[in-house]
């Protein structure tokens, strides 16, 4: 049987013509020519694998601006903190409410641990807002260090501050997953020359 014989199961469909490329072999995208294998990755030229990413990866730029999300949370939650301390020590000061002494009671401890909160809470904004300006040029201690803060967010984000902490949750185990995924390994262990 020849390739042109009508009868051919393994020839072109009936009104087709066969496509030729080079040498009588198909080419395919990705394949160099004229071979079945697939193109190799770009190679570094200092050695040691493929060659390391120079734009940052999708998965770690979310990263960097969820983390600029948790500061802007931050920064709404520490003026809710603040704002709430005030306005407790202006009720503390009030004529009307000095008579009631359960109130005082509340109003007593609870000042003094919302200003701890604010405390905190502005820490822990700057400690944020300094991970997220490490991305670009950082290397594996600022990934090491961003995994521990978003893992810390997190459990943070469960306990004390359960319903508002649920937003703070979510974004933190993201930048977690994808601080930690081999795209981010790979973006912060790059060589910085």
């Amino acid at each position: 049987m020849s390739f042109g014989d009508p009868n051919n199961p393994y020839g072109p469909p009936q009104g087709q013509q066969p496509q030729q490329q080079g040498y009588g072999y198909p080419q395919q995208q990705g394949q160099a020519p004229g071979y079945g294998y697939p193109q190799a990755p770009p190679v570094s030229p200092y050695g040691g694998g493929p060659a390391a990413p120079t734009t940052m990866p999708g998965s770690v730029s979310a990263a960097r601006v969820m983390l600029w999300v948790i500061v802007g949370l931050q920064v709404l939650g520490v003026a809710i903190f603040a704002f709430s301390a005030v306005a407790l020590n202006a009720a503390k000061d009030d004529e009307a409410l000095k008579d009631n002494t359960a109130f005082q009671d509340l109003v007593g401890d609870s000042t003094g641990v919302i200003w701890g909160y604010v405390v905190f809470g502005l820490a822990w904004l700057v400690f944020a807002a300094v991970l997220a300006t490490k991305f670009k040029n950082g290397g594996n201690g600022a990934r090491v260090t961003i995994l521990v803060f978003a893992i810390i967010t997190a459990v943070l984000g469960i306990y004390p501050f359960v319903i508002v902490g649920l937003v703070h949750t979510i974004l933190a185990v993201l930048v977690a997953v994808f601080v930690g995924n081999a795209a981010g390994k790979a973006w912060f262990n790059r060589p910085r020359y």
